[in-house]
């Protein structure tokens, strides 16, 4: 939302007014916060203080690194719900300190985060440096913070009347972009991967992956000048991100305070601990997860017969899948989501999930939900009756026909029906359910409705909704398989739904741009301290060109996890090409790349363990993550890092040429051992087999056996496997980490090269020395 018409004008139909002056700066009792009073306009005597609005801005230490600064205009506004589940592990213990030099200004310290207020009351000026180096982080300079009514007022007596007379209130902040600086994240979109020139609203939608809306809207962002900021709201964030003002990026909130963290690093991995530390930590998942995930798609026909086929064929052709998912019509058409198989397509279904894993077919199912519940189910008069559904202010069971004829939305701010659908998902658990794909919670009217818990303010509902959708169904699952258990498949999110993994990337196109725009999904949404990530390989509409599947798979198996899904055609293999015999066949490609994923899961499990603890992306993982200093890895949004140390780069054409940068180091080709100095761009060709694939220098690589029993989750410590050494040495170490995600010990390569700690490994082990 833009406030002015260029630099010199306001915005037709707003009225617009600034902190102009800082007329008083005071501590708080506890030493932890700066209070500031701030005139909208300058004051130079007594009667400038009369018939004129103010702001307050409390700047407050958090923890080390971390400054929230909160603007507030009219202080007796509601303090209405929800509100993130801030600290969710404990808020650490913050360190600040205030001090005041006459001609410095006054400045409170966190850490390593300092911000100060300019000494002259008649500039509104206050910057956030490094305390080490005294380097500039940002800054809110003049006419940065303020408040716009729209429609403009024509009368002030008119703000009496405010929301009554349709005339709305926004709040809002520039912080100063620098030079060269590049901005990141805001969850899951897929447009550009710097947003700087971008409008952004912070609003969950279903649009799909080829649109400026997101399924997964978090209002935090990445700066490649080495800070991060966090927006305290669920509400709707405008963002005019170097689009209002070019050096600047606008939030803007309609309501009467806007909070927001200053979260500084310097480096972007420290920024994603401290935000994880913020909103919460990504909890581990299962190690079978990671695995091949199989359903027989959305609007096609299947059936128990259909079932065991896929799975039989998959089983003769090699090709492991860890997990089977009934998508939507398991369930009865108009009757979604009841939680009642169709019993014409599937008439036992508890004997139908027996046997699959009885025969080795399969070891884990997931099925298909959503918060809704359609009319035509008797579920919708129980659960209206009971008052589990969202209700309009006339009492009325809120509906609508979009999606499901006459549906109702389940109420989670309703104790009860919690329990009640917490029984549903129990109930499916019962049968031999394993997990949940989670889908839809977007679409959250915020208009005329009126929710069981009367605290919260509707339009704060929209995004937050996500988070106890997801929360509700992850904790069942939690209690009935364990912490380390519990694995959904979700859609929507918003800040903290990264503790309730994991998620996939939504309705994408079966074309190479939308190959491309999931890349930059994933990348984004890493940027969240959203540890695991995938998506529909293949693409959801349409029907993938063989070419295209394969690269998809190359992909699709690359990331933390790897699903075959699509919307009106099947995603197994021989359908794709016919079952053709060539030797790069979709078959022959399908098996080779969950070969090779299950072989690194050894390296990869390691890397998850780490970026648990850490708040970091598994995979993707943006290049400029571990390589921050390079300006161009800010602007790698067609490659990723699978962990610390394997660079990986997609392939978007039918020929295989592919072009990648390769940032400062020695890199071996995963391949054929080449060995490439960086930085640079590259070109190569590839088949279907394999795609840039780079170990980076002194990587410990433990590999375990690309075929075997116990799936995913299979012993790698204990069944053989080799140990690859990619320009080691003395010092160079992995950690190796069980199936459980303990970590045994490490390998270190000591000053004779050898490697130390192999006795934590049985089995037969190579000992491989590639460049």
């Amino acid at each position: 939302m833009k406030f002015r018409d260029g630099m010199w004008l306001v915005a037709e139909g707003k009225t617009v007014q600034y902190a102009e002056d800082i007329y008083t700066v005071t501590s708080r009792p506890d030493g932890k916060a700066l209070n500031l009073l701030c005139p909208t306009r300058r004051i130079f005597s007594r009667g400038d203080t009369l018939n004129l609005a103010t702001l307050n801005v409390e700047i407050e230490a958090q923890f080390d690194g971390v400054i929230s600064v909160e603007v507030t205009h009219f202080a007796g506004a509601r303090k209405l719900g929800p509100n993130f589940d801030l600290y969710p592990d404990g808020k650490p213990e913050s360190s600040a300190s205030i001090s005041k030099i006459e001609a410095v200004g006054t400045t409170i310290t966190s850490g390593n985060l300092r911000a100060t207020v300019g000494p002259d009351p008649h500039a509104f000026d206050i910057r956030f440096h490094d305390t080490e180096t005294g380097a500039e982080v940002t800054s809110l300079l003049n006419r940065s913070v303020g408040f716009a009514y729209s429609p403009a007022l024509s009368n002030p007596k008119q703000v009496s009347e405010l929301g009554s007379n349709g005339i709305s209130h926004h709040i809002f902040a520039q912080t100063q972009l620098g030079v060269g600086e590049s901005i990141h994240g805001l969850g899951e979109r897929f447009g550009a991967w710097n947003r700087v020139g971008q409008n952004i609203e912070v609003w969950n939608e279903d649009g799909g992956t080829s649109s400026d809306q997101a399924y997964k809207n978090v209002s935090f962002w990445l700066s490649s000048a080495g800070y991060g900021i966090f927006v305290d709201t669920p509400g709707k964030v405008d963002l005019e991100i170097g689009s209002e003002r070019c050096s600047r990026v606008q939030m803007a909130v309609e309501a009467q305070r806007l909070k927001w963290y200053i979260i500084y690093g310097p480096n972007p991995k420290t920024i994603l601990s401290k935000y994880a530390r913020l909103t919460g930590f990504p909890p581990p998942v299962p190690a079978w997860s990671f695995g091949l995930w199989l359903s027989t798609s959305f609007t096609t026909s299947y059936s128990e017969a259909t079932v065991s086929n896929f799975l039989t064929q998959m089983q003769e052709r090699a090709i492991p899948v860890e997990v089977f998912h009934f998508d939507c019509f398991w369930l009865r058409a108009f009757h979604w989501c009841d939680f009642v198989f169709d019993t014409e397509q599937f008439p036992d279904p508890a004997g139908q999930i027996k046997r699959l894993k009885e025969a080795g077919l399969v070891n884990k199912i997931s099925v298909w939900t959503n918060p809704y519940v359609g009319q035509a189910s008797p579920v919708f008069q129980y659960a209206a009756e009971k008052g589990y559904l969202v209700r309009r202010t006339n009492g009325d069971v809120w509906q609508w026909d979009l999606w499901q004829t006459g549906m109702g939305l389940v109420d989670f701010t309703n104790p009860a029906a919690v329990s009640w659908y917490e029984s549903c998902i129990d109930k499916l658990c019962d049968i031999g359910v394993d997990c949940i794909k989670t889908d839809f919670g977007e679409r959250i009217p915020t208009k005329g409705v009126k929710w069981f818990d009367e605290s919260v303010d509707n339009e704060r509902m929209h995004n937050w909704y996500a988070f106890i959708y997801n929360k509700t169904v992850y904790e069942t699952l939690q209690r009935r398989y364990g912490k380390r258990e519990a694995v959904l498949f979700a859609r929507t999110a918003c800040a903290g739904t990264q503790r309730f993994p994991l998620c996939w990337g939504g309705d994408s196109e079966s074309t190479a741009p939308a190959l491309a725009e999931s890349v930059r999904a994933g990348l984004s949404l890493g940027l969240a301290s959203f540890a695991s990530w995938s998506c529909d390989i293949g693409g959801f509409e349409g029907s993938p060109p063989p070419w295209l599947y394969k690269r998809w798979v190359a992909f699709g198996l690359l990331c933390s996890h790897s699903r075959l899904h699509g919307s009106n055609s099947y995603r197994v293999p021989w359908f794709i090409d016919d079952d053709s015999q060539e030797p790069e066949n979709a078959t022959a490609v399908l098996r080779s790349w969950v070969q090779l994923k299950r072989r690194l899961m050894p390296y990869i499990y390691a890397q998850a363990v780490e970026s648990w603890a850490n708040g970091w992306p598994i995979s993707l993982r943006a290049v400029a993550l571990e390589f921050s200093d390079d300006p161009t890895a800010w602007q790698c949004d067609r490659q990723f890092m699978v962990g610390s140390q394997i660079l990986a780069a997609p392939v978007f054409t039918e020929g295989g040429d592919v072009q990648f940068y390769l940032p400062k180091g020695r890199w071996t080709n995963y391949w054929s051992g080449e060995v490439i100095q960086g930085p640079g761009w590259k070109k190569e060709q590839h088949g279907f087999l394999t795609l840039p694939l780079f170990v980076r220098e002194g990587t410990v690589l433990v590999l375990g056996k690309e075929e075997g029993k116990g799936g995913f989750g299979y012993d790698w410590l204990n069944d053989g496997g080799e140990v690859r050494l990619y320009g080691v040495q003395e010092g160079s170490k992995t950690a190796l980490v069980d199936k459980e995600g303990k970590e045994v010990g490490d390998l270190v390569v000591g000053k004779d090269g050898k490697v130390k700690g192999l006795e934590h490994l049985t089995g037969e082990w190579n000992v491989v020395k590639v460049s």
